[in-house]
């Protein structure tokens, strides 16, 4: 082996994967996914580009690996919960909360469902069907719709966040937005005439999890849960 080539091996095995996805971590919250680039995140970690390919072959690789960085960090701090219920919750919280924080790892996962994460969320939710109750040929479907709301209202919600410049007064956003939807005839949309004022005050973590509950509570219809 060259001196070279025996060089750049001790530099690769000195550069973990785990500090190279640390860093794209960093570049993604800081900057968002278009400044992800194996040149930047070089230049972050101070090193050069084949040092980083070593371990990781591809910007959707770092992307990929970024992604399951975060959910698994996010699900391993989940709290042990006894009621089928409240775990549900706590899980749906749990990816939530890691979406609202990194938005990028949310329109990864929209790009990419097959992404061992969805996989993990899909097992930890359905893990607790059979306790709830919910009839065995109905878990496969009960676990979809959790996964999908919960991945889709979680991917949807980080990316409104990101669309608001900063310092917008969301309430008066909100309410601006459902004033344009029934402004142009007086008695169009009575639904939303109604609910505009919900609109504008609501708790989007609070919606989310009323929609895990009323699914859940679809699930378990007839069955006294």
């Amino acid at each position: 082996m060259s001196k070279r080539v025996h060089k750049t091996a001790r530099r690769a095995d000195a550069l973990s994967k785990a500090r190279i996805v640390e860093a794209a971590i960093e570049i993604l919250d800081a900057q968002g996914e278009a400044a992800l680039t194996f040149r930047a995140l070089a230049a972050h970690l101070a090193t050069g580009s084949g040092a980083i390919y070593w371990h990781i072959a591809d910007r959707n690789g770092l992307l990929a690996a970024a992604t399951s960085d975060v959910l698994a960090r996010a699900l391993a701090s989940v709290a042990e919960e006894e009621e089928p219920r409240a775990a549900i919750r706590a899980i749906a919280l749990a990816v939530f909360d890691a979406i609202d924080a990194h938005p990028w790892a949310g329109a990864h996962l929209s790009r990419e469902p097959w992404h061992s994460a969805v996989g993990e969320i899909f097992e930890r939710v359905g893990g607790w069907l059979q306790p709830l109750g919910v009839p065995v040929d109905a878990q496969f479907d009960c676990a979809s719709a959790l996964t999908n709301y919960i991945l889709g209202v979680a991917g949807q919600n980080a990316a409104n966040a990101r669309m608001l410049p900063g310092g917008t007064d969301r309430k008066a956003w909100l309410e601006g937005m459902a004033a344009g939807w029934i402004q142009d005839d007086p008695g169009s949309r009575p639904f939303l005439r109604r609910v505009a004022v919900q609109l504008g005050e609501h708790d989007d973590r609070q919606q989310f999890v009323a929609g895990v509950d009323f699914i859940l509570a679809g699930a378990c219809v007839g069955r006294n849960a």
